[in-house]
Order: structure tokens, then sequence, then C-alpha cells
């Protein structure tokens, strides 16, 4: 494995910008949280830049060692205050997961799990036309059977990490979505894509299996038999079928901007904004939780998360804004 990073430094390009991202030195942050870099909006796909997005900040923890951005945040402002964007940016790659693509969206995914100020996050790909191309087959071919086990088995933690995000996760498929990349967004908790969008787990049309949790979820997306259909075959379908099936909550006509899901994905993340946020976490514990067990047990854990809301000060304020006719303000508290 010491081998195989080594060759893969080597092959490591300089320090790069992604959209209109702009690196901050290090040396200036803790290791641990992240610091805000510039206000600059980012452009979609290297294009114009996004309407209606300058309050938006972009914020990264990435070093100049750890070498070109990759994979960047964006934290949302004003009233979109509370949706964070995770930006998949390897452009030459096609956002295939290599290790220092999954290096860095481990880093930032981890950076998330403790932020309460987070409400809702959006994944998805600055790269045109693609959201993400799935395993780095390039790199893939260095490793020899010991390094692919090892790398496969990050992959899976990283797709874990993300399915235990407490907090709404949407993945935004506004292109290609194959193999690890469907696995990406089936770990995510909802899904949009364009109607052009292609996605399938298609491993077994290259001698392997689903490994990044995609044998697992697919069947808990989509019910076990037309999973092994998909999987056997290791069919592509398109946004449409996708969402016939209930692959993906929201299907749409792309735009000429090549960002129809991502803006679909955005309104979604909108409808969940206002909600009380520890209400919306708990549900989504509970869900989590109970489809793993029988009904008595899932009951129960129902029960233990709506104990925890009771004492909030959002129930409260929801409980006081009914009997006041009026909108509430949740804070989270």
């Amino acid at each position: 494995m010491t081998g195989f990073l080594c060759r893969l430094a080597a092959r490591s390009g300089s320090l790069r910008r992604c959209g209109a991202v702009v690196l901050w030195d290090q040396a200036h942050r803790p290791p641990s949280r992240l610091t805000p870099r510039g206000g600059a909006p980012l452009l979609s796909g290297g294009g114009a830049p996004l309407p209606g997005r300058s309050g938006a900040h972009s914020r990264t923890q990435h070093s100049e060692a750890a070498g070109p951005i990759e994979v960047d945040l964006k934290r949302l402002q004003g009233a979109d205050d509370g949706i964070v964007e995770v930006l998949m940016c390897r452009h030459k790659a096609r956002n295939a997961l290599g290790h220092l693509f999954v290096s860095q969206m481990r880093e930032l995914v981890s950076s998330l799990s403790d932020d309460s100020s987070v409400r809702v996050v959006i994944f998805r790909s600055l790269v045109p036309s693609v959201f993400c191309a799935g395993a780095d087959l390039k790199e893939r071919a260095l490793m020899d059977n010991s390094e692919s086990d090892l790398f496969v088995h990050s992959l899976r933690s990283l797709m874990t990490q993300i399915a235990m995000l407490p907090m709404p996760t949407v993945a935004a498929m506004d292109g290609v979505a194959l193999g690890g990349g469907l696995e990406l967004a089936l770990a995510c908790d909802l899904r949009t894509a364009a109607h052009s969008a292609q996605m399938g787990l298609i491993e077994t049309t290259r001698g392997l299996l689903p490994g990044a949790g995609g044998s697992q979820r697919l069947p808990r997306t989509v019910g076990i038999t037309l999973a092994k259909e998909l999987i056997f075959t290791g069919r592509q379908v398109r946004g449409q079928t996708a969402l016939e099936m209930g692959l993906v909550n929201r299907s749409v006509e792309q735009n000429q901007t090549g960002d129809a899901a991502y803006r679909e994905a955005l309104c979604l993340a909108r409808e969940i904004l206002p909600q009380a946020p520890i209400a919306v976490r708990l549900a989504k514990e509970a869900m989590n939780r109970g489809i793993q067990v029988d009904i008595s047990s899932a009951m129960a854990i129902e029960r233990m998360c709506y104990a925890r809301v009771i004492p909030t000060r959002d129930r409260q304020e929801g409980m006081a804004a009914f009997i006041e006719k009026r909108p509430p303000q949740y804070t989270g508290e």
C-alpha cells in the first residue's frame, strides 16, 4: 500500500482552482474546523456565475501539500443559510473516486457531522454532464489485490460516513452516476436527477460486484427483485426511468446551463430548511434505525426519538406559532 501511495503522490499535480474557489493557507486555521475562503461566487462547471448566489461563501480545510482540490465545500447565506453544498470538481477524471478525491471527501463530510448549524447538505458536481463516473480505473490498475481490497473498504466506509450524517442529504445528478458514483448518491437520503442523467451499478460488467454499499442500499431503495435485475445485468437507466423505479425522488428536464437537477435539489433543500432542525434530524434517525429492525423495536426507537424532541425550545415555538397563527421561527434549540 505504501508503494502505491508513493507512486500516486508522484503523479499529483500542482495546486489548482476549482471554479472560482480560492484556497486559504492551512497554517491560519486549526485542522478540525472549516474556515471561510473569500466571498466570490462559484462558477458552474467553469461557466457563468450561478444566479442569485452572491451571498454564498466557499470553505475548505485542505492544505497546499494535499494537492489539487477535488472536493470542496460551499455554505449558502442569506435566506439559504443552513444549506451546505459538497462540490465535486475533479474535472480531468470526471470525479472518479481516486485516493485524493476520497480523502478530501472524507475530511469534509467529517467536518459536517457535528455542525449543528448545517440543516441540509447537497452533493453536486461542477463537472459538466457528470455526477461521478465511479472508480478511478487508472489508479486501480496500479494496486495489487490487497491494496484494492483496502481501498474498496475505504470507499465503503466513506459511503457509510455520508449515510450517517445527522442532517438530510440530497444528491443532485445532472449527469453520469455509475458504479461508485451511484453508490455515493444512494448513501444520500434524497436524490434528484435530470431526465438525461445516466445511472447504474455496472460492476458486473467489469467482473466485480458493487462494493461500496450498493448491493445493500439499492435493494432497500427500489426493492430486492428490481435491484437484482439492475445489478445482475449492469443496466444503466436515465432520470425519468429512475423516477418510475423509485431510485430518485425527482426528475426534471435538463436546462441550458446543465444544472437542472441541482436547482431541483436546492428547491427540495429550501422546503426542508424552514422545518424544526432537531425534529428533522431525529426523524431521520428514527427512520434509519427503525428500518433495520422489526416493527416492535422500531416503535421503541420512535418513542425514544420523540422523547428527545419534547423538551426542545423548537417544539415550544412550534406550538406557540400554531396558536398565534404565525410562521414558526426555529433556532435548533
